[in-house]
Order: structure tokens, then sequence, then C-alpha cells
């Protein structure tokens, strides 16, 4: 009764004590078991239906994975690393087979539709390390917006965070859109090609306590704060 949204646990069994509940025909009380798939449920006259329930998953993809469900050339795939027996997850976008970091999985359709849709502006963060080091002005021409053949890029927010060695830039790359290897194809354009490309947010989701491999559940917070982006 709680998950289908009726109130909080403790006044659904108020509910309970007052007779306003019915399960298949007969006056619920507590502790009763009931099968939703089963029984019919009525409040108040009101029969309940459950809302469904999906899976929510954040992965730290490592390097040497496709980001695919299945793959003709029998490369290791995300779905490899998070094996949950009875849920069929697919990735939320892609991440490139040489690309690291923050994937979500799920078989929540309209979830992974919020996600990955340009018009929800969710925010993904990269870090990019590149060869030698950006000066400010192709800094800014990235955060413009680069003609890149398939349309002009949307505004970025991009850092520079240091070098890695002796011609080596990291930068910290924020995009609103996905573009097919959008982070590799503008590091291309301005002249410093990438690296290594490690996916570290998407909204406020990050990598904290995961190590490449490695797979934590969404809390229900979580989820309701990134239905929010609707």
């Amino acid at each position: 009764m709680a998950r289908a949204g009726i109130g909080s646990r403790r006044s659904c069994e108020d509910l309970i004590r007052e007779g306003r509940v019915r399960v298949s025909g007969d006056i619920a009380e507590l502790g009763m078991k009931v099968g939703p798939d089963q029984d019919k449920i009525f409040v108040d006259g009101r029969q309940i239906t459950l809302p469904p329930q999906y899976t929510y998953v954040l992965l730290y993809k490592p390097k040497g994975y496709v980001t695919t469900v299945k793959d003709p050339q029998g490369r290791p795939k995300v779905t490899d690393l998070v094996s949950l027996p009875g849920v069929r997850l697919f990735p939320v976008g892609r991440l490139d087979y040489q690309t690291s970091g923050l994937l979500l999985l799920t078989d929540d359709g309209e979830l992974a539709y919020l996600l990955t849709h340009p018009k929800f502006g969710v925010w993904k963060t990269y870090h990019v390390l590149v060869q030698g080091k950006p000066p400010p002005a192709v800094l800014q021409q990235m955060r413009e917006g680069l003609p890149l053949a398939d349309g002009r890029t949307a505004p970025a927010k991009v850092r520079f965070l240091g070098m890695r060695g002796h011609n080596q830039g990291l930068l910290q790359i924020s995009l609103r859109e996905g573009k097919k290897r959008q982070v590799r194809r503008m590091c291309e354009w301005v002249g410093h090609p990438v690296i290594e490309l490690d996916r570290k947010n998407v909204a406020f989701l990050n990598l904290e306590g995961l190590r490449p491999g490695e797979y934590r559940f969404l809390t229900p917070k979580e989820v309701q704060r990134l239905k929010q982006y609707s």
C-alpha cells in the first residue's frame, strides 16, 4: 500500500486497523500475507495498483568493455559485469570501448530516455587526458561550441586541471548532449587528441567508493532526484 502511494507504512497500518482495507473481498488484518499478482486490494472501495518495480545500477565501467547487450565480435560487455537473475538491464547511453567511468544500467526505459535526450539537459562530466597543453583560446572554443561533421556542439563547461608529465594535459569537460564519440572528436578537432577518457559524473551521481568493474544499486532518493529532471 505504501509503494502504491496510499501513505506511509504507519498510516497504512491505521487504515487496516480501521477496517478500510479489503483483500479479495475479505477485511484485511495486520500481518496478512498478500500476493499483489493474485489478490485484489481495495482501500475505501477503490482498487489500488502497484507501480512497476525497476532496477537501477551504477557501474564503474572499465576500459575494454562494449556498452551493448549483444556484440557480434564477442567482446566483453558491460552486462557481463552486472548479472542479476530475472532482470534484463540495458545501458543508459554509451561509453566507448576504451572509455572508462560512470555508466547507469536499468530496465526503466522512461528514465533512460530522460537521462539521454538533450532536451532534459542532464550534465555528464569527464576527465580527459590529451596530448599537449591546450591554450586558453582553444578551451574557449570548446566552451562556445565546435562545428563537427554532424552539427555544432552545444556550449560546454571546460576546465584545464593541469599537466601530467611533459606533454599531457588533463581537462574536465561537462556536456549536456551526447553526440557519438563527442569528447574525442572535440579534442581531435582542436588538435589535442585524447589519450585517456573517464566519465566521473552523470547529474549528481559519482563513482565514490567504486573501483573499475564494481557497481552499486541506486537508492530510492537518487532515483527520485533523477526523475525530477523531466
